[in-house]
């Protein structure tokens, strides 16, 4: 009965949905202790065991893994003792698929929630339709400067370095120093959102003036009007301008940004990969393991099938936003100086474009490798075509090709075949210490970060929910013009003994 309501481990079903159901279908009364114990073994045997089995389990499982997808990269580490150490898993599809995506890697790291906690850490990228693919998983104990290091350096080793790489975090300091270790050629980025967080700490008097000033500031493309809108934030808020400039202007603008960050200004791709996974985290190794294989397989098959059904040139995404720029691009005014260069007519504002060098001075053209409105208003007047000024990365066939690849599934335990030097490998879980309590489920906020506030559907305000609201609520109209000057309704008489008593009233 709890198996076929915990397959989906984003599901809520509790010992108390287990004491209903009990009541309700065999009628029989089961005390919160015995529903709780039955559940678990449901939990264990849809999930490949307990979390110890779990372990046990996993050098199987990473055999399956790499034999029914050849080509993908899994290493396991342990300590003395045959003990968990790291985990790193990047399938071939990820691997061939990287070669067509934009050079922009985001790294972010997540609690597990599992017996044996750990860490998560991943590495995504953007396809050409703007979608999340993911490149590789890690597993290792804490986010520190080992275990950073030991994830970067299979990332490098799978993936290479391009000399045009990026790659965005947050400011975490052992993040800071594997970059600097492993990937010293790479450009580093800083997600805004995470540096903006950390101003709000420290000038928490000029919130409003920073979200203002400084979102503008990183995101603007064109060097002049950075300067005008730094100087407007450093004008509002004191300070600010020897705390950004410490941290360096080129780490988190995109004007000053040494190499392209194309649009991933934030880690918003890993954070919301993580999201995803908010409920897969709570399940043991082996099984968290197979469900990031399940979401990945489904993830390519669908965007495999639907990169295939693209008609247009470019992927769905961007034609939608070139079609967007067309339409501004045509109550622009556009000035032909000769075969090559355009002066172009933008409101109060004259642009120059450069068709030879692929450049137009607002720099949206050269720094997304995609035709800005300016552009656009060019080939509007000229014998120019949109899709040529385009990036490859972009297109069409760069975004079929990315998931050309095919994540296999596995097949059930029953069924596998394994070396019997794994089979007899018994790997152990971590060494961690165990604190009382529950455990934790929703992750502590960063520095700076506000989370929202409950909104109330019986009152509508926010700071609390129907459960403890405590607010009167307002009359319906037709009630209030029945009995004006009252906040409640008055019963009016109809039965003629209520009329002979309200009358000697």
């Amino acid at each position: 009965m709890c198996e076929e309501k915990l397959i989906n481990p984003g599901r809520v079903y509790g010992p108390r949905d287990v004491m209903d159901d009990m009541k309700r279908k065999f009628g029989v009364d089961i005390s919160y202790s015995v529903a709780w114990r039955g559940r678990e073994c449901a939990y264990d045997n849809l999930r490949l065991g307990t979390p110890e089995q779990s372990y046990k389990l996993l050098p199987g499982y990473l055999h399956m893994l790499m034999a029914t997808n050849p080509g993908s990269v899994v290493n396991l580490e342990v300590t003395d003792g045959n003990k968990f150490q790291y985990l790193f898993i990047a399938f071939a599809a990820s691997i061939h698929g990287f070669s067509y995506c934009r050079p922009v890697i985001s790294i972010d790291a997540t609690h597990l929630k599992g017996k044996y906690r750990g860490v998560l850490f991943t590495a995504v990228c953007h396809d050409a339709n703007q979608q999340i693919f993911p490149l590789a998983f890690g597993v290792g104990d804490s986010e520190n400067d080992a275990s950073w290091s030991w994830f970067l350096g299979r990332v490098k080793s799978v993936f290479g370095v391009n000399p045009a790489l990026v790659i965005v975090s947050d400011r975490h300091r052992s993040i800071n120093n594997a970059i600097q270790e492993v990937f010293s050629q790479a450009f580093h980025g800083i997600c805004m959102y995470h540096l903006l967080n950390n101003l709000k700490t420290k000038f928490r008097n000029k919130t409003k003036e920073l979200e203002q000033h400084y979102i503008r500031s990183a995101k603007t493309y064109n060097l002049q009007d950075f300067h005008v809108l730094f100087y407007t934030l450093c004008s509002a808020v004191p300070g600010v301008k020897e705390y950004l400039e410490a941290v360096g202007l080129d780490r988190w603008t995109r004007s000053h940004a040494p190499s392209r960050r194309y649009n991933i200004m934030t880690t918003n791709i890993s954070e919301s990969l993580n999201a995803v996974l908010v409920k897969v985290r709570e399940l043991p190794i082996t099984a968290f393991v197979n469900e990031i294989r399940l979401l990945c397989q489904k993830w390519f098959h669908e965007r495999r099938t639907k990169a295939g059904g693209c008609t247009t040139m470019m992927s769905k995404d961007i034609e939608t936003k070139l079609e967007e720029r067309k339409d501004r691009a045509q109550a622009m005014g556009v000035i032909c100086a000769d075969q090559y260069t355009f002066d172009v007519v933008d409101g109060d504002r004259n642009y120059c474009v450069d068709m030879a060098l692929w450049t137009c001075t607002c720099r949206k053209f050269q720094l997304d490798q995609l035709p800005c409105d300016h552009v656009l208003a060019v080939v509007r007047k000229t014998p120019y075509q949109a899709y040529d000024l385009c990036s490859l990365y972009y297109t069409r066939e760069f975004w079929h090709e990315t998931y050309r690849g095919v994540i296999s599934p596995i097949p059930h335990i029953s069924s596998w075949t394994i070396p019997e030097q794994i089979s007899e490998f018994e790997l152990q879980p971590p060494d961690v210490r165990t604190v009382a309590g529950r455990r934790r489920k929703r992750r502590l906020p960063s520095i700076g970060e506000e989370l929202p506030t409950p909104k109330c559907s019986r009152c509508k305000q926010r700071g609390h929910n129907r459960a403890t609201c405590q607010n009167p609520i307002a009359l319906h109209p037709a009630d209030e013009a029945e009995c004006p000057g009252s906040n409640l309704p008055t019963r009016q008489p109809t039965h003629p003994s209520d009329q002979q008593s309200m009358q000697q009233l």
